[in-house]
């Protein structure tokens, strides 16, 4: 027989021993498949439920039928099940596997269905490495456990839909009482899996066929059921059961000569204990690459350069140089923090101190949200700048004549400023602002001029030139419009002149013209 030719390194498959596991035990693989559910329900209502009829005062039994495809369409289309011999059934049970889906309310993740990942885990209470004897005891042998993982299943909801045949609805409702006696349990056999169901509604119907007389009820089952593949038990990988004992110990009580690695526990055994000698303290440990410490710039060891083995104990103190009294520490050059420095007081000797950027200039605060407080005085020698905008000065100017745009003024010079410029002069009373007063024409002057005896008031230096605009004109109780208006001074008398192409009429001797605005009086 020719051999096969082995397979080259680089291609085989990484082997992890730490993973592996023997299987050399009498545990069972678990599998649950759905011709479990299936049997489950069969096995319930043939051992348990046990449906019976009276026929002719004599008790029958109900035969149970899985119905395939082919059988559930006959059935579906007539109503009711033959034998080969075209004879009607009766009494007779059939169910079929309607669907399936997860259960949602008890979502799990393997991660892996190759390396589930989750599992149940149960103790066997007694095993043979537990057995008792007088050994252990006396040795005070701390037994091994045993612990079986099984691997979580995946919850699934079946429907099954179920059909009755009978000849009497008497017969039909004792086989109803029968079975809705059960419906919420747990069906399944005794010492294994069991499965939770619920039956929904039941239909009835009465037919009559062929001179036969059929009474038939339908209802659904649903069974809240778990899968384990039998397919992933091949796998050279872990099972979906494991069992494991824990570790046994090994305990070095006093020093010894022997090897400690040729005292390695064979199968079975708990603990592995070396004595040697009277005493009971524990020895030491040396190690090949032994631990040295050296004292650093600035730093005191009191055992510097002294190596540790453990075959004797090293005490080491650590200490700094510097004055005991003072309890102070002094830094000749720079000093560096990369972390938070937290002190009670800070006593400093400023010759000098600057924080700089690249460009040469200090900064506060990294944000808007910043708030920067001063108690104080502050000084600015150059320039100010608020949002981008400069300020270079501060003045008491009370004219404003330098008209500058980078200067901010006082509170005195803006109301000396503004007390002078909205009077009407040195030896008014009132402001130029207040002064409103209304006028009524004295005469008519053509048809286009209205003249009034009055005297207009001058706007102040700084401020906009009296016009119409601040006047307002009625004629015989009518608004005026300004657009069509123009207003003279001249010969202590005030002339409206009016464009009447503009406004649409003409002034008429009669008509009368009502000013209001600002006269000197």
């Amino acid at each position: 027989m020719a051999r096969k030719k082995p397979i080259p390194r680089s291609q085989r498959k990484t082997i992890h021993r730490e993973t592996q596991i023997r299987r050399d035990d009498t545990v069972q693989d678990v599998s649950v498949s759905l011709m479990d559910m299936d049997s489950t329900i069969m096995y319930y209502f043939e051992n348990v439920i046990k449906p019976t009829v009276i026929e002719n005062g004599e008790t029958v039994k109900v035969p149970i039928m899985y119905s395939s495809p082919e059988r559930w369409f006959a059935v579906q289309k007539s109503g009711f099940m033959r034998d080969s011999k075209r004879q009607i059934i009766l009494p007779a049970i059939a169910f079929r596997r309607t669907g399936m889906e997860k259960d949602d309310t008890m979502a799990v993740d393997k991660m892996d269905p190759e390396d589930p990942k989750l599992h149940y885990t149960f103790e066997k209470k007694y095993t043979q490495q537990n057995r008792y004897d007088n050994f252990s005891v006396q040795q005070g042998i701390i037994p091994q456990k045993e612990f079986y993982n099984v691997a979580i299943p995946d919850y699934m909801v079946l429907s099954y839909d179920f059909m009755i045949w009978t000849s009497y609805i008497e017969q039909m409702n004792k086989l109803i009482e029968r079975i809705n006696w059960s419906a919420g349990s747990y069906w399944g056999e005794p010492n294994k899996m069991r499965f939770r169901t619920n039956i929904d509604s039941y239909t009835d119907a009465t037919e009559v066929a062929d001179k036969e007389r059929v009474v038939r009820t339908e209802f659904s089952v649903t069974l809240r059921g778990y899968l384990i593949p039998e397919a992933f038990n091949e796998l050279v990988g872990p099972h979906t059961s494991q069992t494991y004992l824990t570790p046994g110990q090994l305990i070095v009580s006093n020093e010894t000569v022997a090897a400690i690695v040729a005292a390695e526990p064979s199968d079975g055994t708990q603990q592995v204990m070396t004595t040697g000698g009277s005493a009971a303290t524990v020895q030491r440990i040396e190690t090949e690459h032994p631990l040295t410490m050296n004292a650093g710039s600035g730093i005191t060891l009191s055992a510097d350069g002294v190596e540790f083995t453990g075959g004797s104990p090293v005490t080491q103190t650590i200490s700094m140089d510097m004055d005991p009294t003072l309890n102070s520490l002094t830094v000749t050059g720079n000093a560096v923090i990369q972390g938070d420095l937290t002190a009670q007081s800070y006593n400093t000797e400023l010759v000098n101190s600057t924080v700089l950027y690249d460009s040469g200039s200090t900064k506060f605060g990294d944000g808007i949200s910043d708030t920067h407080s001063m108690t104080g005085s502050l000084l600015i020698s150059g320039s100010l700048n608020v949002n981008s905008y400069n300020v270079n000065e501060i003045s008491n100017d009370t004219s404003l004549t330098d008209s500058s745009t980078t200067t901010l003024v006082t509170e005195n010079a803006v109301k000396s400023y503004v007390d002078a410029q909205v009077t009407g002069g040195a030896s008014s009373a009132d402001t130029y602002l207040r002064k409103q007063f209304v006028k009524r024409n004295t005469t008519l002057i053509g048809t286009s001029t209205a003249s009034f005896s009055a005297v207009t008031a001058s706007a102040p230096a700084g401020i906009s030139a009296t016009t119409e605009n601040d006047f307002m004109f009625f004629l015989n109780g009518q608004y005026m419009e300004h657009d069509a208006l123009t207003i003279q001074q001249a010969n202590g008398a005030f002339y409206l002149k009016v464009d009447t192409d503009s406004i649409g009429y003409v002034l008429e001797s009669d008509d009368e013209i009502i000013a209001w605005g600002k006269f000197n009086a």
